[in-house]
């Protein structure tokens, strides 16, 4: 088994996809897996081989995928790609095996298990894109106008969380951080959102933005305090709507 890996970005999986079909074309596809990086534990028989990014070849396939099978089947694979699940790039490749046989008829195939899962990883993105939108809290850097905000997802979706903010705050600074990929999606004010990838230096700077404090600060935290009916208090039901690990930057949570 000759098993590709490739970090976790959209250009090297794609680049991975295409050197893992090539190779598969030879020694066919049940020969093939693969999978993101970091790999905690490799098998003792199967070959290892890292693939690095190759724009050519990336573009190459997005081009097949939006030809040979859909626009749909790209959104899809795209949002399946942010997904932190261990299996998502297995289950990618699995998708692309089915649909370039049957092109754009592939997403009704419902019975297809690996087509179930391409619209299961997409599921369970786009809902975690939209608990952090709603979930996402900003806080203004002290004497400046720059808004941050701090958030921890499983997935990938900071670019996504920031699609939803650059509508909402067009016309400000601002900056979605992701702690645990430590990157960025920066917003200029009146200009595109674009993602930066952090220094260990600018990423522990960033950190202690969140030790500002405003009277906005102030307020909303006693809003949340003073609108809460004591008798009505379900922490169960709070806790099912608002995780705790969703909660850990939200300010009124904060003591």
């Amino acid at each position: 088994m000759k098993i590709f890996t490739c970090k976790d970005r959209l250009e090297d999986i794609m680049t991975c996809i295409y050197d893992a079909w090539s190779e598969a074309l030879r020694i066919g596809h049940d020969q093939i897996q693969l999978k993101k990086e970091p790999v905690f534990q490799q098998t003792i028989f199967d070959e290892y081989i890292h693939i690095d990014q190759d724009l050519s070849k990336a573009e190459k396939v997005i081009r097949s995928i939006r030809r040979e099978i859909s626009d749909e089947a790209y959104l899809n694979i795209y949002l399946a790609t942010l997904s932190v699940e261990e299996d998502a790039l297995q289950a990618i490749y699995n998708f692309l095996r089915v649909g370039f046989k049957t092109g754009e008829s592939v997403l009704q195939q419902y019975a297809n298990p690996y087509v179930m899962r391409i619209l299961e990883l997409r599921r369970k993105v786009s809902n975690e894109s939209h608990h952090f939108r709603e979930f996402a809290r900003f806080e203004r850097l002290n004497s400046s106008n720059v808004y941050v905000s701090h958030l921890e997802p499983k997935s990938d979706v900071i670019m996504l969380v920031g699609r939803h903010f650059a509508n909402r705050m067009p016309s400000e600074h601002w900056m979605i951080i992701d702690d645990n990929r430590k990157t960025a999606c920066v917003h200029s004010k009146d200009g595109e959102n674009y993602l930066r990838y952090l220094t260990d230096e600018e990423f522990q700077t960033l950190r202690k933005t969140e030790d500002y404090e405003d009277e906005y600060t102030d307020m909303w935290k006693t809003f949340f305090q003073a609108i809460a009916i004591d008798e009505r208090k379900n922490y169960v039901c709070q806790r099912n709507l608002f995780p705790l690990w969703k909660r850990k930057h939200a300010v009124e949570f904060k003591k």
